[in-house]
């Protein structure tokens, strides 16, 4: 089967590639033609570990290509996955604009069947509109060809993407009719013999899956800090809390770790839009509304203990901030915390000293020169007052401490991400703040 990926981002690359890893002739499309010349020459935008080595191979293998021409590359598709973005809009609602522009480009050149499967995360009700903008775009050159829309929200990880894909826990298929069944089963159909199930329901129950999902994820995020803080006032320690809690089967450990709040391309996204989709039908999601007021609430956290630690004074001091991107293993940096924190820092009148080992290159765009750019953990503790750690990168988490303490003006760690033993850095001669302890 011949497939076309519209969008080259994180989702779309993904899947391109992992869909020519099963044999699939995959061509990927994108408007950016930077993007697709550096494709072409091997330059792989994002950062996913495993994506580089998969991409080489099936380029190599003739299995997948790139190009910024869909018309070129539509002819004879089997199947047309809808990869681009969906950025929120000001009220919060997803940003259907280049879902709906895509679409309507395949209608215009479309000329036999297909299955047009909507990767992008979109709001309940957004195949409709996909359906009729393919159809704008049939009419504009009288083609009467038939075709089908699909619904296959993506549960990648970041950092984690390719065993997402290739060993997924569910594949998750809206449909609403006989023949599109038989084209997603024709895809899928590799990961069928592995034991991986494809749960087929309607288009609506599709949509409404993606949403539901990232946010009860979103939910936990917060729980788990709001607990967290509740710990640190009453003298309960949130890491013997979360152990309670995970051992009950019913509620299990994934998911409860305190921190200073989620971030990236899903969590803030997709809440806000499915707070903003109850509105629009006149219903308040109103537990959603609090996990998205605790999460900006949380990321304020850390900060004001870097404050009250030193007396609601930092202007001249140096705080070293470990970690950039969202999570590990990525260097995604949309909606990071450490962002607000180190904002929070500059305008309190702190130098800031960062280290990430993958998103320096993307936060750079956003600081510029406002923070002092390092090469290595070691190199943001001199002189440094206080190490801020934001991101549990694994590098991280082993550090020599001597040699860090002798470097540093004061020996103060505050731990956003509780991947320290603080009885281990007391000994060692470290003032030891953690999140929820």
């Amino acid at each position: 089967m011949k497939v076309l990926v519209v969008g080259s981002g994180y989702v779309g690359l993904v899947t391109g590639a992992c869909l020519a890893d099963i044999g699939v002739e995959v061509c990927c499309v994108d408007i950016d033609k930077n993007k697709i010349d550096n494709l072409n020459k091997g330059i792989l935008p994002i950062y996913e570990p495993g994506l580089e080595t998969i991409v080489k191979i099936n380029v190599e293998g003739k299995r997948l290509s790139f190009s910024t021409s869909l018309a070129d590359n539509i002819e004879d598709v089997g199947a047309i996955f809808i990869a681009v973005g969906t950025p929120p809009g000001e009220d919060g609602s997803a940003d259907m604009r280049y879902v709906l522009a895509v679409a309507k480009e395949i209608g215009t050149y479309l000329k036999g069947y297909a299955v047009v499967i909507t990767k992008s995360t979109v709001p309940v009700g957004s195949s409709e509109k996909v359906r009729a903008a393919i159809n704008e775009g049939l009419q504009l050159n009288n083609h009467t060809t038939t075709f089908d829309v699909v619904s296959n929200p993506e549960f990648l990880k970041e950092g984690a993407a390719i065993k997402d894909f290739m060993s997924p826990d569910r594949i998750v298929v809206g449909i609403d009719s006989d023949r599109a069944k038989e084209t997603m089963d024709t895809l899928y159909k590799p990961f069928l013999l592995n034991g991986y199930r494809i749960l087929y329901m309607d288009i609506p129950s599709a949509e409404m899956t993606k949403y539901a999902a990232n946010a009860m994820l979103a939910t936990r995020i917060s729980f788990m800090n709001d607990i967290a803080n509740l710990c640190e006032i009453v003298g309960a320690n949130i890491t013997h809390v979360r152990a309670g809690i995970g051992s009950d089967p019913r509620i299990g450990k994934k998911f409860l770790y305190a921190g200073v709040g989620y971030g990236g391309s899903c969590f803030p996204k997709d809440v806000k839009a499915l707070v903003k989709t109850g509105k629009d039908n006149g219903y308040n999601l109103q537990l959603l509304e609090a996990v998205e007021n605790i999460n900006d609430a949380q990321k304020k956290v850390l900060f004001k203990k870097i404050m009250r630690h030193f007396d609601n004074d930092i202007k001249g001091k140096t705080i070293a901030v470990w970690g950039l991107s969202f999570k590990p293993n990525t260097d995604d940096i949309r909606e990071a915390p450490a962002f607000v924190l180190i904002e929070d820092l500059l305008q309190s009148g702190a130098f800031v000293r960062v280290f990430d080992p993958v998103a320096m290159h993307e936060a750079r765009k956003i600081l510029g020169e406002k923070v002092i750019w390092c090469g290595d953990v070691y190199e943001t503790i001199k002189g440094a007052s206080a190490i801020a750690l934001i991101t549990e990168w694994n590098e991280f988490r082993l550090p020599n401490w001597q040699l860090i303490k002798s470097n540093m003006q004061a020996a103060v760690v505050f731990d956003g991400r509780n991947i320290y033993d603080d009885v281990f850095l007391h000994k060692t001669g470290f003032t030891y703040y953690g999140m929820g302890q």
